[in-house]
């Protein structure tokens, strides 16, 4: 028997490029984020998985928004966003911040005006303030860099994961 024989086969999956993304996407637990951003009198906020850290001077980080959101046209004018890590007590938040046509920001959702004017939510487990440096065109998508300049990372519980299409938590 060669090596080869004691090899998993590689199949492929005949799908289209977004569906494989998508897919294989779904087969990576990711972090929880709700982003939110004031501007022109106007709250927006959405639920991403696409957080990501960029550098650490300066501190920056990074999150995806798609082009043809509710949100994007907020988050296109504002100079800062907020930025929160959803702890697994905030399944409900994160489909809130998920759902098209919601109100976001109406009950049961808790939040207060926090630095730069960015809505900070409660009782999540972190957030930071940030200025957006970048936004770079990305398909169908924008990528969003921005310096993070102020926040708490102690707040209450464990983080959100988002796993096969639902929400879970970290098992011991």
């Amino acid at each position: 028997m060669s090596g080869s024989d004691t090899r998993h086969a590689v199949r492929e999956t005949a799908v289209d490029g977004s569906e494989l993304l998508r897919a294989t996407f779904r087969r990576s637990a990711a972090g929880v984020a709700v982003i939110t951003a004031h501007a022109d009198g106007r709250l927006a906020g959405f639920t991403a998985t696409s957080l990501a850290s960029v550098a650490a001077e300066p501190p920056m980080l990074s999150f995806n928004i798609g082009a043809r959101s509710s949100s994007w046209e907020v988050f296109a004018r504002a100079e800062h966003v907020g930025v929160h890590i959803l702890g697994e007590h905030q399944a409900d938040i994160a489909a809130t911040f998920a759902r098209g046509g919601a109100d976001r920001f109406a009950e049961p959702t808790r939040w207060r005006p926090g630095p730069f004017d960015v809505p900070v939510l409660d009782d999540v487990p972190a957030w930071v303030a940030c200025r957006v440096v970048a936004r770079v065109p990305a398909g169908d998508h924008r990528v969003v860099l921005a310096e993070v300049l102020t926040g708490d990372p102690d707040g209450p519980g464990r983080p959100l994961l988002y796993h096969e299409r639902s929400f879970t938590a970290l098992r011991d």
